[in-house]
């Protein structure tokens, strides 16, 4: 679920020094096995609400235009607003996945869906499917996605502090961790990026599309230029090593402030891991490679064990890249020596 941001309502005020000097989230703690235990063995049968078709679209305005918040492979996600406030994130399903008897039964793939829980997860809420329309509800997150965050600038917004950042590194990690390695089968995500991770009124993250890798299996479309693991040449390819990649691209985005890819930067600078692998050991280069936006403000040897931990993710051969469970050790402890001390980061 690709989301945009609404410069309107986005910029939510909040108190950063107040979120670092709060008691450690929930999202940080360790997994209770029996609390997260098999949820893909349970039944599939649907365990969220049914929508209408006539109510969203009065919701969203028919799906106006300018409702549309967020487009990506799998379809386009709009903001329904109701007469009591509520307000939520309806994406609509391509139709093309359902052509040619592919993915007829959508009630099926929504409740293997709405049996995902996890803090760092955008969990599904709803669903409809009504007059060959197919759609999934969501909590709709004003703050938008990590994308907007890093990469898109306004007059409202305020960077991300250095300790915010590795938060929102370790609840994303946390929600890959549970996806590849709680759930039974475990789930492989398939579209890991910024623009899938949204952030919520804390600025924890919330990572979207869990449990939709079967659509990313069957489009047409791949991710991103520079979210791609180097052995992805075909879907049967990838692996959740390739999960564990993507993830490392997200970390060199939070470190650096760059786009995966960026076509107007010289050419040796445009494939963000090509530029900056070489150069994440090297303490002198990481100083200049961290993102401007953090104007200097953070632990050296925090910004050095984060950068250790990209260059594992984001090796070219994926049987040398840590699980997710490791990753998330190591971002952990990337931070850990700096409590006490980093009221200004």
């Amino acid at each position: 679920m690709a989301l945009k941001r609404l410069n309107s309502e986005r910029h939510k005020s909040f108190n950063e020094k107040e979120l670092r000097n709060a008691p450690p989230s929930d999202h940080l703690k360790s997994f209770n096995d029996k609390e997260f235990a098999n949820p893909m063995k349970q039944s599939s049968s649907v365990k969220v609400d049914h929508y209408p078709l006539a109510d969203l679209q009065n919701a969203t305005g028919n799906f106006a235009s300018s409702r549309l918040v967020g487009e990506g492979s799998i379809g386009r996600v709009y903001m329904a607003k109701y007469p009591d406030g509520k307000v939520l994130a309806v994406q609509k399903i391509d139709s093309s996945f359902f052509q040619d008897g592919q993915l007829t039964e959508f009630t099926e793939i929504v409740g293997k869906i709405s049996n995902l829980h996890h803090p760092n997860i955008a969990e599904v809420i709803g669903y409809c499917s009504e007059q060959g329309q197919n759609m999934l509800i969501f909590e709709y997150f004003r703050n938008g996605s990590l994308y907007e965050f890093l990469h898109v600038s306004d007059d409202f917004s305020k960077p991300l502090t250095w300790n915010t950042r590795v938060r929102i590194a370790l609840g994303a990690a946390r929600a890959l961790e549970y996806l590849h390695e709680v759930c039974s089968p475990s789930c492989l995500h398939r579209n890991i990026r910024t623009s899938n991770i949204v952030l919520d009124a804390e600025l924890n993250s919330r990572l979207c599309e869990c449990g939709m890798a079967m659509f990313h299996q069957r489009s047409s479309k791949n991710l991103d230029a520079g979210y791609t693991a180097p052995e992805c040449t075909k879907p049967s390819a990838y692996t959740s090593k390739s999960d564990v990649y993507s993830f490392g691209v997200v970390m060199l985005e939070l470190l650096t402030g760059r786009k995966p890819f960026d076509s107007s930067k010289p050419r040796l600078e445009q494939c963000l891991v090509e530029w900056a692998s070489p150069q994440l050991h090297d303490l002198d280069a990481l100083e200049q490679m961290a993102d401007p936006a953090l104007r200097g403000l953070y632990p050296p040897k925090s910004l050095s064990r984060f950068a250790n931990v990209t260059a594992l993710c984001v090796q070219s051969e994926p049987e040398f890249r840590p699980q997710m469970s490791e990753v998330v050790r190591l971002v952990q402890k990337s931070n850990m020596s700096q409590r006490g001390d980093d009221d200004d980061y």
